[in-house]
């Protein structure tokens, strides 16, 4: 986990195109993650960007 988002977005961005799926940048109280879409599963977090490797970032609000 990171306190700095710039730092959480581009290791997103490098996760995504290395695995070659989506994944997701979440943030838990004060700190941001970023798992894969698909182990995310029903967290209580909050999605802020959804990386997908074919089509680029986009923000979830």
């Amino acid at each position: 986990m990171s306190h700095n988002l710039e730092l959480a977005q581009k290791h997103a961005w490098n996760l995504a195109r290395t695995l070659m799926a989506p994944v997701v940048l979440f943030q838990v109280d004060d700190e941001f993650g970023v798992l894969p879409a698909d182990e995310l599963d029903d967290a209580d977090v909050e999605i802020l960007f959804e990386y997908d490797p074919y089509s680029g970032g986009r923000s979830v609000h």
